[in-house]
């Protein structure tokens, strides 16, 4: 018996052309673009640092680092993500052929722009690239609204939330901000980021883990999701009101502690033979790890600011977008869910990406930019044997001959 996230019985239908497969469901476009641009957009940030690249966007580097990584990267894979998820919830369409089409070139085009920022007339890159979130916010409200969905409306709030911290990015670029402020817009995203993960995750995670492997002991604990989901939201609203500060500190340990202990009964142990559960229950792990890290470096070692956001991003955002958007395409195109063979080797490599970029400067600070590069060439890694296994099945049709 298959299980998904997202699945759900359709009648079968002739087999659709090959641009309306594309096009099919949400996850197609985006999980393609986002692969393609985390294949691309990483070694480009290392050229740009070791001095072999001088672009000209018009964020500073590392503004433009984190933006394009949260509101391109990201933000693709969460578009693929709710425009499927928020299909099947709602038993709405949210996006297919042409609309789809449209918001793909939408999130293209802003990532065009923000490159190439400085060549273009002022105050255009930044309406490019803002068009991208309201437009997905309407395609997701539409049927969450029409379906009186309350218990998902939080997506469409903490996608409206990212689409403010992507305006504070640009009103500093241009000017009308003070300085610094498109740093914490993006540590505000990030936050938001992880809420998302960490809502996905109580949800689903046990599930999965239980319906894999029939163990009776797997469930949650309400209370505590419920605890950790606020700390976190709080963590949030935290950072959008002050500079880091030993409170948001303490706060980031509160709900790492939070974090961890609402997976004492998800069966982490249960899923070490299968890649696509361990793949989850790893990636989680680095939220936790990220949180821990802050706290410290608020309390006792400023220096590892920078290492528990790598410990996020790279860890836990790497691991988990890679993990659900494996386990998402092939429940969606009509596949069992049993990882292919190469996919175990993605799913190390970019845990070994993770612990190149968080660990290893901890370790050894004076080899950091060796460490970037292991990182690097194995994030690469990891989105190439991603799109060598996937691409095939995101642009054809469902094996079951099924829409979708």
């Amino acid at each position: 018996m298959q299980h998904s996230l997202f699945l759900r019985t359709r009648s079968p239908s002739k087999a659709p052309g090959r641009w309306r497969v594309a096009f099919g469901k949400g996850f197609r476009p985006f999980f393609l673009l986002a692969a393609l641009f985390a294949v691309a957009i990483v070694p480009l940030w290392l050229l740009i640092i070791g001095g072999s690249v001088a672009p000209r966007p018009y964020l500073e580097p590392v503004a433009w680092h984190a933006h394009e990584m949260i509101f391109g990267f990201v933000a693709a894979v969460l578009a693929g993500f709710l425009l499927t998820a928020v299909g099947n919830w709602t038993e709405r369409e949210t996006a297919v052929g042409v609309p789809l089409a449209v918001l793909s070139g939408l999130w293209l085009a802003g990532r065009v722009a923000m490159l190439v920022g400085n060549a273009l007339p002022r105050g255009l890159a930044a309406g490019v690239d803002l068009a991208f979130l309201p437009a997905l916010l309407v395609l997701l409200g539409r049927p969450l609204l029409a379906a009186k969905a309350r218990r998902n409306l939080v997506m469409l709030a903490i996608v409206g939330a990212l689409f403010v911290a992507n305006v504070a990015v640009h009103l500093d670029a241009l000017g009308m901000l003070p300085p610094g402020s498109a740093r914490r817009a993006c540590r505000v995203s990030i936050d938001l980021i992880t809420l998302v993960m960490l809502i996905i995750a109580g949800r689903v995670f046990p599930m999965f883990t239980r319906n894999a492997t029939d163990a009776k002991d797997v469930r949650s604990m309400p209370w505590l999701n419920a605890s950790c989901l606020c700390g976190m939201a709080a963590l949030a609203v935290v950072d959008a009101a002050f500079m880091p500060t030993p409170a948001s500190a303490t706060l980031a340990g509160v709900v790492a502690v939070l974090a961890a202990a609402r997976t004492v009964r998800w069966g982490a142990r249960y899923s070490l033979s299968q890649p696509l559960l361990w793949v989850l229950h790893v990636g989680y792990a680095w939220i936790v790890f990220g949180l821990a890290l802050r706290a410290l470096s608020g309390w006792v070692w400023p220096g590892f600011a920078s290492l528990a956001t790598h410990a996020v991003t790279v860890g836990a955002i790497g691991s988990l977008t890679l993990g659900m958007m494996a386990r998402v395409a092939l429940g969606h195109t009509g596949r069992m869910l049993v990882a292919p063979a190469p996919l175990a080797s993605a799913f190390v490599a970019i845990n070994v990406a993770a612990l190149a970029r968080v660990v290893a400067p901890m370790l050894l600070p004076a080899r950091y930019f060796e460490a970037l590069v292991t990182a690097t060439a194995f994030w690469t890694a990891a989105f190439v044997v991603f799109l060598a296994v996937y691409a095939r099945m995101l642009l054809g049709p469902r094996v079951d001959g099924r829409p979708g």
